[in-house]
């Protein structure tokens, strides 16, 4: 396993290009825009910057990174050598479909697909393939660099081999990984989506403001991070989209909350529109 083609360049895309890099593997990200691949390798020099200023890497690893990292619009091209490739495109099964038809009509017969996704299903996106058996989810988690897991997820006709190599690739990755069984939502997704999604209910309903139920949850639960700094930062949009695929699957418990809808309606979509919950352009 040497050659990974990430596609897709927005933030989980770049973020799975630099730990793969990192993993030691040759990596090429592919998007259809110019513009979005020279964003992506401006974050990833940042956050090699980050790193060596902080001393988590050395000049040496900062120097792997680089000579390991491509970015290119060809697609065609770059997957006829890949040994892995990992779709990162946004949660539309329309895109996906799209996109897996392609790349298995492009690339090598042993090579495995591995899809970003969060929440749809492995078997359905292996069966846009010829090789069921070779195709996975391989749930990363934002920001890609810091987080330790990597949520692997089978599909029905997921190989053993496919699964145990994936599960070796994460690791060299640096990552932790559970293997699971597919099922809507997966494990962290489901989890995450309820809390995200009981968060815009409490604040629809006036129990407390973004700060302070952000500030219960992170202080009384432990978490890291309060769900609307989450959504934020995972994007509304991407959670709205979430929360629809599984109140489709799972039933009422998922049903979006009207005030999210209603943000996403009004371009609040988290850091990347410049405001979601919170507004990102008061500091500027």
């Amino acid at each position: 396993m040497k050659n990974i083609v990430v596609i897709g360049s927005g933030v989980m895309g770049r973020g799975i290009a630099y730990v793969s890099a990192l993993g030691g593997f040759s990596t090429t990200v592919v998007d259809v825009k110019e513009e979005q691949l020279d964003s992506a390798r401006k974050e990833v020099q940042l956050i090699v910057n980050k790193g060596l200023e902080k001393g988590k890497i050395s000049e040496t690893t900062a120097s792997l990174i680089k000579e390991n990292l491509y970015y290119s619009i060809n697609l065609e091209e770059v997957v006829k050598d890949a040994d892995l490739i990992i779709e990162a495109v946004p949660e539309n099964i329309d895109i996906k479909k799209s996109v897996f038809e392609r790349i298995d009509r492009l690339s090598p017969s042993h090579c495995l697909f591995a899809s970003n996704t969060s929440t749809m299903s492995p078997t359905e996106i292996g069966s846009f393939t010829s090789r069921p058996d070779k195709v996975i989810a391989m749930h990363f988690f934002n920001p890609v660099h810091k987080m330790k897991l990597v949520e692997i997820v089978r599909g029905l006709e997921t190989s053993d081999e496919t699964a145990n190599s994936i599960r070796s690739i994460s690791e060299k990755m640096g990552k932790e990984t559970v293997v699971v069984n597919e099922f809507p939502g997966f494990v962290t997704s489901r989890i995450s989506a309820l809390v995200g999604n009981e968060a815009f209910y409490m604040l629809q309903e006036g129990v407390g403001t973004p700060e302070e139920i952000d500030k219960a949850i992170k202080l009384g639960l432990n978490y890291p991070m309060g769900p609307f700094e989450l959504g934020d930062l995972v994007g509304l949009d991407t959670r709205l989209n979430n929360l629809k695929y599984l109140h489709e699957k799972l039933g009422e418990k998922y049903r979006p909350a009207p005030l999210l809808e209603k943000y996403v309606k009004a371009g609040r979509l988290g850091r990347k529109s410049g405001k979601g919950v919170y507004d990102y352009t008061v500091s500027e």
